[in-house]
């Protein structure tokens, strides 16, 4: 069974009582980042993690991570899971996000997704063809980084060999929406006021994400989260978003899995599974785990485990399939039947 490094964090450290330098060693992993410089001047964060031998590297995994997230917390401990099972795993922090800087020195504030899109596939783009040359690639995405990733493989057709959604934003749960009548008048607080950070929802994100008190703890003891209130401009945008997608569920065509909390009151768990429905991808999944909560690294460490363990068996399958229909191929072209 696979076994996610959360379980040797702590409340206070992603690595508990280990060093990262020494929490990468012990899992068997390297990691480097460094800064980008996006087209609106802005500094951008990335890193990456890379398998040590003896395990054999066999694909290539670009994380894009939430709304209020960054890639330097529970989200580097999936990556390290996945980096660990043979994956070359990428990740860029989105501006105001984690240690990148913020539109107008402003954090969380995303008025706009397709600037955000556009650095996601820039990035993921140069890391591949620099670090992870003729390996299969996938998108691995949480919450809000679900939507970005649909963006990014409705715009980059055949570039990408999978597509992991978890708890995707694909429509915003009623239970943690602005209550009536804010929701419809959101446009007009937008346009008048767009970095008022007054939207009141129904809830804060880490109390509805995390079913462990301390991992919710640990999410809030992160140096580069602050718990506040969506700015007008960037809610209204996350809600515009999600009216869009769900109008292109038939033109998504990635492979895909399509992971999700039964009980997740902040992205909507119908709203995926009809994704999954509508989607046109010939090779997808729906894995929909009754009882669990938005955040699913957030849960008990044994439902944790059932859960990434799906997410890891699903990348290898898709890795394994890829190399071998590249054998045969290969194969084909050397006796001439290619």
């Amino acid at each position: 069974m696979v076994q996610h490094p959360v379980a040797e964090a702590n409340d206070q450290s992603p690595f508990g009582t280990l060093s990262p330098s020494e929490f990468y060693a012990k899992h068997q992993v390297t990691h480097n980042s460094e800064y980008i410089t996006n087209s609106r001047g802005l500094k951008l964060f990335t890193q990456w993690w890379t398998p040590l031998p003896p395990t054999k590297t066999i694909g290539c995994v670009a994380v894009v991570h939430g709304f209020t997230g960054e890639s330097s917390w529970f989200v580097q401990l999936t990556s390290i899971l996945f980096a660990k099972h043979g994956f070359v795993v990428c990740a860029i922090d989105h501006q105001g996000h984690g240690f990148s800087d913020g539109l107008d020195n402003l954090i969380y504030h995303i008025p706009d997704i397709n600037p955000v899109v556009e650095d996601c596939m820039r990035y993921f783009k140069t890391f591949r063809e620099t670090r992870a040359p003729n390996l299969p690639a996938f998108l691995y995405s949480e919450s809000l980084g679900g939507a970005i990733a649909l963006y990014i493989t409705l715009r980059q057709r055949g570039a990408w060999d999978g597509l992991i959604l978890n708890g995707a934003m694909c429509g915003i749960s009623a239970k943690f929406k602005p209550p009536w009548p804010l929701e419809h008048l959101l446009f007009v607080v937008a346009a008048a006021v767009p970095t008022w950070s007054v939207i009141p929802t129904r809830g804060s994100i880490p109390e509805l994400s995390f079913k462990e008190e301390w991992k919710r703890k640990l999410g809030c003891a992160s140096p580069g989260r602050v718990t506040m209130r969506p700015r007008a401009a960037t809610a209204y945008e996350l809600m515009r978003v999600c009216k869009e997608l769900q109008g292109r569920f038939e033109e998504v065509d990635v492979p895909l899995l399509v992971v999700h909390g039964g009980d997740d009151v902040v992205c909507d768990p119908a709203s995926a599974k009809e994704l999954y429905e509508r989607a046109a991808s010939a090779d997808k999944t729906l894995k929909m785990y009754s009882g669990m909560w938005h955040q699913l690294i957030g849960e008990p460490e044994e439902n944790v485990n059932l859960v990434f363990g799906d997410m890891v068996e699903w990348l290898q399958n898709h890795a394994e399939r890829y190399k071998k229909d590249g054998d045969v191929a290969r194969a084909a072209a050397s006796d001439g039947r290619a």
